[in-house]
């Protein structure tokens, strides 16, 4: 059996340290250099343990200071839901109220922008195919919670009022509205999620460090023939949202 890395067992005892309230939230952590000795470690590895309990959000470092315990986020819930989707259903159980449901936006559509390989495959059209992309920033109670890349073919918008997402008179309504607007009627919703690390560009957006765990969700829309018309990519910081899947029982 592989053993453990060190700096993952020195990150496993501090864990337990902090969690059993041996350093209050808010209290700074032991210097490296007395940690190292206590445990019988270099410093790079005290370092680097500190360092994961930073991208679990259990630390916080301040530059000249030292390392903190941090205060405890609250997680807002985000629940996907085929409820919400389809418009009806049974109302949700307390227990799955959605707390993340973001209040406000920011959004930068371009359009004519050629369609990258892999985004090309997701919406079935060849490389190269022209779309509109665009960029979403979520936020919730002020608090950004989440980022979105959209791509939607141009052979389906062009020359309608919805070829922008967030402009014209269904601006913001949402692809299922959009695209009923122009004779499109939306099916079925696919979503791929996968864990990730954060990136430098989506720590600086999502205020997190680079390296903090979040949610990548790959969604694809499709219409009642099976034709991708959107593919987005969500991008959801996993200290500040949890995501929920909820599914209804079809009854007999």
């Amino acid at each position: 059996m592989p053993r453990e890395a060190p700096y993952l067992a020195v990150a496993d005892v501090l864990r337990a340290r902090i969690l059993a309230g041996e350093w209050g939230i808010g209290q700074r952590l032991p210097s490296r250099a007395r940690l190292a000795e206590e445990y019988g470690v270099g410093r790079n590895v005290v370092q680097r343990a500190m360092d994961r309990l930073i991208i679990d959000g259990l630390l916080e470092g301040r530059a000249g200071s030292g390392t903190y315990v941090r205060m405890p986020r609250e997680r807002l819930r985000l629940v996907r839901s085929r409820h919400r989707e389809r418009g009806q259903g049974p109302a949700r159980r307390p227990d799955l109220r959605e707390r993340g449901r973001a209040d406000a936006w920011d959004s930068h559509s371009q359009v004519r922008v050629p369609a990258p390989d892999a985004v090309a495959e997701r919406l079935a059209i060849a490389p190269g195919d022209l779309c509109v992309r665009t960029h979403y920033e979520f936020l919730a109670d002020g608090q950004p919670v989440q980022l979105s890349e959209s791509w939607e073919p141009m052979v389906i918008t062009k020359g309608t009022p919805v070829v922008l997402p967030e402009t014209g008179p269904l601006a913001g309504k949402g692809v299922v509205e959009r695209m009923r607007s122009i004779g499109v009627v939306i099916a079925t919703v696919t979503e791929i999620p996968r864990p990730a690390r954060a990136t430098q560009a989506q720590a600086n957006l999502l205020g997190i460090s680079v390296g903090d765990l979040v949610l990548q969700i790959e969604r694809t829309i499709y219409d009642t023939d099976g034709r991708p018309v959107e593919t987005a990519d969500m991008v959801i910081p996993d200290a500040r949202r949890e995501v929920v899947y909820e599914f209804g029982v079809d009854r007999p």
